[in-house]
């Protein structure tokens, strides 16, 4: 893995929130990615191949294969401090569950047609 933490449930909770981080940032960016990395990106996050796996099948060095993924997730680090897609969309969700949350419960037909509409805003993600 490329990331070093210990074999505590801590530690892999991190990792955990790390990797998701990055794969959501994968599904809002890739395409500002070149193919090379969304190849390797692919295969690390999505496949859960290993580096060693990877250079393998690329015939290059478990470094090199480090180094495009590092860059890889530098680029969509930056992408994210600029564009803020994730952000916004963790923050459109948050809400969009407190308004149902809100709702919940009332039955006038004011508050199922609003109801109704959150959830049709919710679908476009």
């Amino acid at each position: 893995m490329i990331f070093a933490f210990p074999l505590s449930l801590g530690g892999v909770d991190v990792l955990l929130k790390k990797n998701t981080r990055f794969i959501l940032l994968y599904d809002f960016y890739q395409d500002l990615l070149t193919e090379k990395q969304k190849q390797y990106m692919t295969l690390y996050f999505e496949d859960d191949l290993s580096l060693g796996e990877i250079a393998e099948e690329f015939k290059i060095s478990r470094q090199a294969v480090y180094e495009h993924i590092k860059r890889a997730e530098t680029l969509l680090e930056d992408y994210e401090a600029k564009l803020q897609l994730l952000h916004k969309y963790e923050i459109r969700t948050k809400t969009f569950e407190e308004m149902l949350q809100l709702l919940e419960g009332h039955v006038e037909e004011e508050c199922r047609t609003l109801a109704e509409k959150i959830t049709l805003l919710k679908r476009l993600d």
